[in-house]
Formats: structure tokens, C-alpha cells, sequence
């Protein structure tokens, strides 16, 4: 459909569609009928038009923009370099082969990762606009807009919790003795024991503890004992209680970190990308200084050098075995913040010329290297923990809080100076989270902001007032997972409602659309009229083919081989519970469908009609202003030769 038809009162009108689109067109029908609104002249770039009040849906017209560009690459390094590159990276290479999982790493990098990063950066730069709103490029599929949204906020829900965790033993690590590392406290139990080294069949069942007695090949694990790290993790700071049936009671030492984490959070975003620009300078680059200085500290402990060689042979049978692609893939869509809508966010501050296309790959050098130098950083630990255990590297090795605090805390305990590392670290631990959640909050709030109508009484709001309710909402239901089942919760969260699962859905989805509805020369062109030149080729073919397969391949290899969730490797979680967990799952996934579903039937016309009606882009004003004068000449001559575009020319 040519942007004229779009304007006509022919077949294929949305009588009943939503109120936004219908505030679109108020302002051309008001100017036929001699009203003074103003209505700039419409122009094209790859065939853009503008459909008149930008504020009605579009957004509002007083957008803020990044201060200096360097803001927008500090917030997107913030944002998508967390947890997941620090820790879940190298256990994944670790666990895949070593260094040849850089293989499959790399080419998911170039075809997955790498295409859909630009694509949302992208997406936002060009319609200046969130996570929903943007999706006006096709405004059929805005239910992508609206899954982006729930999947940001479960996001921003869940994983503030890590820095909650962080937050407590941060301040419990200003002590002379570190806490996990001796037993003898009030939460500990007479199983506890100060060190991980296995019962031999010769040592006495009395001394348990007893470190100085030769540990030979006929050793086993003791039965019944327990770290003191990981009691003081499950019995001080989770309270864990026996299942998700067990809520328990609420830990008050924990709200008050939990609401410390959101005040911080606040104060972090509530006047927008000019105070969170600045803010980033320093969450950004401060955990990379700590990782250089435990880097150094850590190739220098006896045994680091073993980790290094674990973390790095490579096992080539590895390449052979889906399981290591699929890792790959996964672990690309989860680091590289794909499909939460914040990187659409991020991008619409920009300018409009901003050369997105050459800072999505420089933050792709970024988000990966840091993930490659991690890994060096936490197996020369491993290594070192180790030695001193005298066990197999793969038995101190665990993914997420399980190595985040339960081994590294046993690592900095053992270190000369313990408290000052344990400082050091879980000072990085939340500096790391901090950044990452306070973008993905900003990006909830973009889409927020976008979609509130500005003259009704929320979308007149002051911004501080809709973070202050969007905090205390997430707050609320935090205080959910500082209860004694709140780890249970927790992981609820983690595995449904932010996975793979649903990320890649999104990601294929995303692709889908730009590259098949709204056409992927076409976007092409769009990015070349920002840019000043079109990308290479190779991302039109990874829109188009490559990154969609990869996506539904994975995907589909979830669904097939999916297994119940357990934690801990013992306990299995009930049948409610997982029920509970795939409605956060379908609750997004299902937002695409069902959108489409309800704009389709709330059309006139013919099924042809309503596509073409739904899938033609609603435009804003600030397109206008970087048209070429030869592209409106062409447009204007095609209006004045069809004359079901009175309306249209009218309005002109």
C-alpha cells in the first residue's frame, strides 16, 4: 500500500482499532475542515510519511537526547556487560570443550548476536522511539512492543536481586574475620566445617576438620558436612526453607538491602538518560579495574595456571555435540541483552545521523572481549581453590549465584588480606548488576513514556512520579523473594519469565518482521538514510535467513528437550509451580499472536486490505527533517495523479 492510500477513507479501515492510531489521523480531517493545526509537509526516505501529531502515540516531541555519544556507548557497555559475561561465559566454556567453544561462540557472535543488537539500536535510532511505540514501523506487530515490556519488567523485577545478595555480604565483609569463613556462628550447625577437603577411610569420623591428614586416592565425600560458605549462604542469607509450599517469613536484614538497591536504582535514572549517561561513566568502568587487579592478583596464586589451561584446551569432540551450539547461541541472546527492549530504548536517544551500524560492532568487541577476559580472572581462582582442596577444578566450578557466592567467597577467604578482596569483589558484584538493572528499568520507563497518552492525567505525570510508582511496583513484588522461599522464587523467575525461551522468540519474531513485513532492503535504506551509506550485505542476509533458523532451531531444541526445574540438583519443583512459571513465560511470548489476532479482526475489508492497512508505518515529524527535497517532488507528483488522494493533497 503507497503512503497516499494509507490516508484515504477506502476499503481496509480500522474502525474500531486502537485509540492511538485513530489520534493519528484526527489532525488531517480537522485541517480539511479549515482548522489553523499545523501539519508539516510530508516527505520520503525509502518511502516515509508522516501522519501528522507526533505527540499522539508517536510520542512526545521534546525527547531527550544523549548529552555526548560517549553516553550511549558507556550505557549499552553498563547495560549489556553484567553477570552473564563474568560468570555464566566461562563456566559455559569450561563446561563445552574449553577454548574450542569459542568456535561456535564466534559464529553466533557474527550471525546472531551481532545482527539483532544493530537491528534494535537501530529500530530505536531511526523511530526515535522505545521499545513499543517503535514498532510502528509495522504497527500490526506491536504486540512485540508489548512482549519486550513484560520481559523487561520481570528483569528488572528478579535480578535486582543479586545485588541484594551482593549488598549483604558486601557489608558483612567489612569484618576482621570473614563471616562464611569459620564456623561457629549462630546460623551454623555441627556439620559445618571450614574446608572442602574430602574423608579419607583412615581419618577418624571425630575430626572431621582435621586439614593436615594426607588425602589419598581412597577418599570420599564426607556425608552430612556442609561449608561454611554455603551454610552461611543458605542458612544466613537465603533462610532457604524446604520448597516453594514453604514461604516462611520475611528476612528484615534483606528488605533493608532490597529497598537500599531500589533508592540507589532511583536516584540512578529519575531524571532520565542526561543523570544516567553520567552515572554509567563510573558503574561501567570501575568493574573492569577490579577485574584487572584481580587478574593480576590472580595468575599469581599457586595453581592459577592450571585453571588457565582448564578454562582454555580445547576438546574438539566437543564441536560435534548440539548441545555446545546450543550453548552458544543461548548464552549470545542472554549477555548481549537481545529482545528486552532496552537497546531500543538506548538507541532512541541518539541523534538521527549517529553511525549505529559502526557502534554495534564496537559494543560487540566490548561485550565479548570482557567475557573472554573473565574468563582468565575467575579460573586462575578456580585454579587456586583447586590446589588448596586438592578436588578437580569441575568440583568448584558452578554456574550463577552458585559461583558468585557460594566458590568465589571461599576463594577470597583463603587470600592474604581477605576482607579487603572480599570488599573488592562484591563491590564489583554490584556495581556489575547496578548498571545493568538501572538501563533496564530506563527502558521500561522509555516504553512506558511512549505509550501514555500526554494528556491524560498518568501521561501528564511528572517522569520522577512514574519511576517512583514503576520502583515501588518492582519492590512490592521483590519482597516475595526475601522470604524463606524466596530463592525458589527467585529461580522461578530467572528460568521462565527472562530465558532463553522467551528471548529467542522475541529475537525471531523481530527478525521476521523487519526483514519479511516491513522489508529488509527497505530498513536497509532506512539506516543508509542515517548513516549516510548501507550496511553490508551480510546483515540483510542474517535478518532475513540465517538469524531466524538459528533462533527457531534453538528455540525448538528447548521445547523438545525440556526437563522440569529443579534447584540444587535435588529439589524438583511442583506441578503448580512450574504452571505458575510458564504464565510468566507465555505471558510475553503470547503478546505477539494474540496483537496480531485482535488488530486483524478489529479491521474492515478484505484480509489483503487489513494487512496492507496494518503493516503501512506510522511516521513522525522528526523524519521531515532529514528528507531529500527530490524524494517529496517524486511523491507529490505521484498524489497529484490519483485521485482518491484529495484528502491527502489537501492536507499538503
Amino acid at each position: 500500500m503507497s503512503p497516499e492510500e494509507h490516508f484515504s477513507n477506502d476499503g481496509g479501515s480500522c474502525e474500531d482499532e486502537s485509540q492511538e492510531d485513530a489520534e493519528v489521523a484526527r489532525p488531517l480531517v480537522s485541517e480539511t475542515e479549515g482548522s489553523n493545526t499545523d501539519v508539516a509537509e510530508p516527505s520520503v526516505c525509502a518511502g516515509l510519511v508522516d501522519t501528522g501529531d507526533p505527540t499522539a502515540e508517536l510520542g512526545h516531541s521534546d525527547r531527550q537526547t544523549w548529552s555526548r555519544q560517549m553516553d550511549f556507548i558507556m550505557s549499552c557497555v553498563g547495560f549489556a556487560v553484567g553477570l552473564g559475561n563474568v560468570w555464566r561465559f566461562p563456566y559455559l566454556c569450561y563446561k563445552n570443550g574449553g577454548g574450542v567453544f569459542l568456535i561456535p561462540y564466534i559464529l553466533m557472535v557474527f550471525f546472531g548476536g551481532i545482527p539483532v543488537f544493530f537491528l534494535e539500536i537501530a529500530l530505536g535510532q531511526f523511530m526515535k522511539q522505545g521499545g513499543v511505540a517503535t514498532w510502528n514501523i509495522a504497527p500490526l506487530f506491536k504486540g512485540l512492543g508489548l512482549a519486550s515490556m513484560v520481559i523487561v519488567f520481570f528483569c528488572n523485577t528478579y535480578y535486582i536481586m543479586v545485588l541484594v545478595w551482593g549488598l549483604y555480604f558486601l557489608a558483612h565483609s567489612f569484618t576482621s574475620s570473614l563471616p562464611w569463613a569459620t564456623c561457629g556462628h549462630e546460623w551454623n550447625t555441627i556439620n559445618c566445617t571450614t574446608n572442602f577437603s574430602r574423608v579419607c577411610f583412615n581419618q577418624s569420623p571425630s575430626h572431621p576438620n582435621n586439614s593436615s591428614l594426607n588425602i589419598s586416592a581412597g577418599c570420599l565425600e564426607p556425608t552430612g558436612l556442609r561449608s561454611s560458605v554455603m551454610e552461611f549462604w543458605e542458612r544466613k542469607v537465603l533462610r532457604l526453607s524446604g520448597g516453594l509450599d514453604e514461604v516462611g517469613d520475611i528476612s528484615g536484614h534483606m528488605v533493608l538491602c532490597l529497598l537500599a538497591t531500589w533508592i540507589i536504582v532511583y536516584f540512578c535514572i529519575w531524571k532520565g538518560v542526561k543523570s544516567a549517561g553520567k552515572v554509567v561513566y563510573f558503574t561501567a568502568v570501575f568493574p573492569y579495574l577490579v577485574l584487572v587487579v584481580l587478574f593480576v592478583h590472580g595468575v599469581s596464586l599457586p595453581g592459577a595456571i592450571n585453571g588457565i589451561i582448564y578454562y582454555l584446551k580445547p576438546n574438539w569432540s566437543k564441536l560435534s555435540e548440539a548441545q555446545v551450539w546450543i550453548d552458544a547461541a543461548t548464552q549470545i541472546f542472554f549477555s548481549y541483552a537481545i529482545g528486552l527492549g532496552a537497546l531500543t530504548a538506548l538507541g532512541s536517544y541518539n541523534r538521527f545521523n549517529n553511525n549505529c551500524y559502526q557502534d554495534a560492532f564496537i559494543l560487540a568487541l566490548i561485550n565479548s572481549g570482557t567475557s573472554f577476559f573473565a574468563g582468565f580472572v575467575v579460573f586462575s581462582v578456580l585454579g587456586f581453590m583447586a590446589a588448596e582442596q586438592d578436588v578437580d577444578i569441575s568440583n568448584v566450578a558452578e554456574s550463577g549465584p552458585g559461583l558468585a557466592f557460594i566458590a568465589y567467597p571461599k576463594a577470597v577467604s583463603l587470600m592474604p588480606l581477605a576482607p579487603l578482596w572480599a570488599v573488592l569483589f562484591f563491590l564489583m558484584l554490584l556495581v556489575l548488576g547496578l548498571d545493568s538493572q538501572f538501563v533496564g528499568v530506563e527502558g521500561f520507563i522509555t516504553g512506558i513514556m511512549d505509550m501514555l497518552p500526554p494528556k491524560s492525567f498518568i501521561g501528564s505525570l511528572r517522569r520522577e512520579v512514574v519511576v517512583a510508582i514503576c520502583c515501588f511496583t518492582c519492590f512490592t513484588i521483590d519482597l516475595s523473594m526475601v522470604t524463606e522461599g524466596g530463592m525458589y522464587v527467585f529461580q522461578l523467575f530467572d528460568y521462565y519469565s527472562a530465558s532463553g525461551i522467551t528471548l529467542l522468540w522475541q529475537a525471531f519474531w523481530e527478525c521476521v518482521v523487519v526483514a519479511w513485513v516491513y522489508g529488509a532492503d527497505r530498513f536497509m535504506d532506512d539506516v543508509a538514510c542515517m548513516i549516510g551509506y548501507r550496511p553490508l550485505p551480510y546483515m540483510k542476509w542474517c535478518w532475513s535467513y540465517i538469524t531466524p533458523v538459528v533462533c527457531m532451531g534453538v528455540f525448538l531444541f528447548h521445547v523438545v528437550n525440556y526437563k522440569r526445574l529443579v534447584y540444587n540438583a535435588v529439589y524438583v519443583y511442583p506441578w503448580w509451580g512450574e504452571a505458575l512459571g510458564w504464565f510468566l513465560a507465555l505471558s510475553s511470548m503470547l503478546c505477539i499472536p494474540l496483537t496480531v489476532l485482535y488488530k486483524l479482526l478489529h479491521c474492515k475489508g478484505s484480509l489483503m486490505e487489513r494487512w496492507q492497512h496494518l503493516t503501512t508505518p506510522i511516521w513522525g515529524r522528526h523524519h521531515l527533517e532529514f528528507l531529500p527535497p527530490e524524494n517529496e517532488a517524486r511523491l507529490l507528483a505521484k498524489a497529484e495523479e490519483n485521485k482518491s488522494t484529495l484528502l491527502y493533497e489537501s492536507v499538503i
